[in-house]
């Protein structure tokens, strides 16, 4: 898939005349009241590593370029520097089951009911590495971001340099990152956009990586924006 992030100007609409005839009853727009922006519900990103793509999306909404505040942060590790981050930013953060004891649907009961509580719209999976039962009500609402063009190099023990690694072994001239609709199985979702790097003669795994990466910085924050504005079609069921 080419890269979905770039937005198109939508034309004016077709057909109507240039100068339309006078309405009586017509509101006047000039004088109408302005209608503020309706703020999107925070989102709620689950990490479980360094919070490299965490930083990015505090970044961003401190810029102004994504208005998309984050309401919670929430790991499935007691140790991972994505937590730092975020209070850092002094973001509310949560670790749920540093030590593995429930099975994977009891983890996502306790995962998704923190995002509820914390008033959170959307999730998004940023270097998260545990798997989730996604309940009906989310569906749809949780995303993904792979280091991969998926459905290449993607499943269970397929994330980080793993993937680079295996793409390189394969002899692949591209790779790239996808972001995706999260369902009950490892990087299966339908896919909302990708974009897609080179892989060069000389490419070591950091090397790829860190290209992809630069990708991913600007494919999540698309895909986030594409989500919040309803512009992605609704995933089938799974």
């Amino acid at each position: 898939m080419n890269d979905a992030s770039a937005e198109v100007n939508k034309p004016a609409a077709d057909g109507e005349p240039p100068h339309a005839p006078h309405q009586a009853n017509a509101p006047n727009q000039a004088n109408a009241p302005h209608q503020p922006h309706k703020p999107h519900a925070p989102l709620a990103v689950f990490v479980s590593g360094g919070g490299r793509s965490l930083e990015n999306l505090v970044a961003l909404n401190t810029s102004g370029e994504l208005e998309a505040p984050i309401g919670l942060v929430l790991s499935n590790r007691a140790d991972a520097y994505a937590l730092d981050r975020a209070a850092l930013h002094g973001l509310p953060s949560r670790v749920i089951d540093a030590e593995r004891a429930l099975s994977p649907a009891d983890f996502s009961t306790a995962a998704f009911a923190a995002a509820e509580q914390a008033g959170c719209g959307l999730v998004v999976l940023a270097g998260f590495l545990r798997l989730l039962v996604i309940p009906e009500q989310w569906r749809g609402r949780v995303l993904n971001i792979h280091p991969a063009l998926l459905p290449a190099y993607g499943g269970k023990g397929y994330y980080g340099e793993r993937v680079h690694r295996a793409v390189l072994a394969a002899g692949e001239t591209q790779s790239g990152c996808t972001v995706h609709f999260v369902d009950n199985h490892y990087d299966t979702g339908p896919i909302i956009l990708q974009r897609k790097v080179p892989v060069l003669p000389t490419d070591t795994v950091d090397s790829l990586a860190g290209r992809v990466f630069q990708e991913e910085l600007h494919a999540l924050p698309a895909a986030i924006r594409l989500c919040l504005d309803g512009k992605t079609p609704s995933p089938a069921a799974t």
